[in-house]
């Protein structure tokens, strides 16, 4: 048997349906025992009894009184082996055979052989129809190559391409190990706000809402920083959020405006302390998840294991511009030194940059791509980060760390700024860079500058953008390839 073609293919299955009622078939009955997944009973002894599987038909081979048929589940493959003499002729001949297609759900009971190919197979004595496929699947052979409906109908990239569900199997266990070892060191899990009244905790553009309800305009949150750092306020020692963030800019292979962002704050240390375990943390979960810290990513080998090189922002972006970024250290004076370097930046309006977003796009231009790390890059100016901790040995930057992994910034870090007269500065001064054009500048959060006033203790903070680890750790090269269902224009 072979799946329905031409235009008509879902009418056709459709009229299965009143024949399955007619032959007392329930096309979609509430439930099914298992007993093992498709997997797991591949592995069984041959002659083990009392077997029961299900899963979707993803090929039949039919003939006059035997049958081979593939199901398929989330733990693989398993062929079943169904012959006329042990489900019945009327069953065989009548529904079987025309009734069945490939993609429908189905539930097999029986035992299992091995066929005289070597195939762990179930011999079939009764079959349940689970579930009618009214749309055929994609051709077998080349399954779902198209990209863009790998995104659009990601279930059907899944159904057809095995390394699609394993690739989000993965990123699954990716986010249990680490959740597991930040437990494992006296962190607790919080949930904070995704709807607020001001973006705060990174610099981004927001996306706006109106709250009906309140009557008031919110913004969803770029990043769940403040909150979390409210938590240490209240008593806490160690806390950390996955959490869901939003941010209303560009599109690119490393850029999405909806993503999963883990962020966790311990009272105590410093960034130093935070290198130190952010090390132990991803050595921890590569070797669990991957079993090796000898990664391959985009055909290059990346060494995990040891301790990571520091290089400051400083020094990164006098070595790729000739550029030192603490000379030229206001906005027109760094907009002369590029022009002179030749360096444009492109589909951005430099004019309308203070002197830290310049530095960032600087940076973004002439480094960052050139990067393969693992590195940690520290010592950045003050005003690329209004929410960390100045150095005490050099003021104009702040105890902060990047982890870049092949040009992508996969964790920021620093010592928090607990200090709330030196946050109602930097804050004014984000508010004033806003107030003349700079929209991913951050407001005056006066909410969280009262909590700051109740006494914060030293500590350090960290944010990794959950789909960019997973991206660069099953070598994909946009973050849509790791997001299950990621936001599409309608057609």
């Amino acid at each position: 048997m072979t799946n329905d073609t031409g235009g008509d293919q879902r009418q056709v299955r459709a009229n299965k349906l009143d024949r399955l009622r007619d032959a007392g078939v329930n096309p979609w009955p509430e439930r099914f025992e298992r007993t093992h997944l498709l997997d797991q009973a591949r592995a069984l002894p041959e002659g083990t009894e009392g077997v029961r599987v299900c899963g979707r038909i993803v090929s039949m081979r039919v003939m006059g009184k035997l049958s081979f048929a593939t199901l398929q589940d989330q733990s693989g493959r398993c062929q079943i082996w169904v012959q006329l003499d042990k489900v019945g002729e009327d069953f065989y001949k009548q529904i079987w055979k025309k009734l069945f297609d490939i993609g429908d759900h189905i539930g097999v009971a029986g035992s299992m052989t091995v066929t005289k190919t070597g195939e762990p197979s179930v011999a079939a004595t009764e079959i349940i129809f689970l579930g009618k496929a009214l749309r055929p699947l994609p051709e077998k052979w080349h399954g779902v190559q198209d990209q863009e409906t790998c995104y659009r109908q990601r279930y059907l990239d899944m159904i057809m391409n095995r390394e699609s569900i394993d690739r989000f199997m993965l990123r699954s266990k990716i986010i249990r190990t680490i959740r597991t070892f930040l437990e494992g060191h006296g962190f607790e899990e919080v949930e904070t706000p995704v709807l607020q009244t001001k973006p705060s905790g990174a610099t981004a553009r927001p996306f706006f809402s109106h709250h009906n309800a309140l009557d008031m305009d919110i913004t969803l949150r770029i990043a769940p920083e403040t909150w979390l750092k409210r938590c240490i306020v209240a008593g806490y020692d160690r806390v950390f959020e996955f959490a869901r963030c939003f941010r209303n800019e560009g599109m690119d292979p490393s850029h999405l405006q909806d993503f999963t962002m883990l962020e966790y704050y311990a009272a105590w240390w410093n960034y130093e302390d935070n290198m130190r375990f952010t090390e132990q943390l991803l050595q921890h979960a590569l070797t669990e998840c991957l079993g090796t810290l000898q990664v391959e990513l985009a055909g290059e080998k990346v060494d995990f294991s040891g301790e990571w090189p520091r290089v400051s922002f400083k020094d990164l972006i006098l070595r790729d511009a000739g550029i030192d970024i603490f000379e030229d250290n206001t906005a027109d004076g760094l907009r002369v030194r590029m022009a002179e370097k030749g360096i444009e930046l492109e589909d951005t309006d430099v004019s309308t940059l203070g002197y830290a977003a310049l530095v960032d796009q600087l940076y973004k231009k002439v480094s960052r791509p050139k990067l393969t790390g693992p590195m940690f890059l520290v010592d950045h100016p003050v005003g690329l980060s209004p929410l960390a901790r100045r150095s005490d040995d050099n003021a104009a930057v702040t105890d902060r760390f990047q982890l870049l992994v092949k040009g992508w910034e996969i964790v920021n870090a620093y010592s928090e700024l607990v200090d709330p007269v030196d946050q109602r500065q930097r804050l004014e001064e984000q508010a004033a860079m806003k107030d003349a054009g700079d929209a991913e500048a951050m407001p005056l959060d006066e909410e969280y500058i009262l909590a700051m006033e109740y006494g914060m203790p030293p500590m350090s903070g960290w944010g990794m953008g959950i789909d960019r680890l997973c991206c660069l750790l099953t070598s994909q090269e946009n973050l849509r390839d790791v997001v299950l269902f990621p936001l599409m224009k309608p057609t």
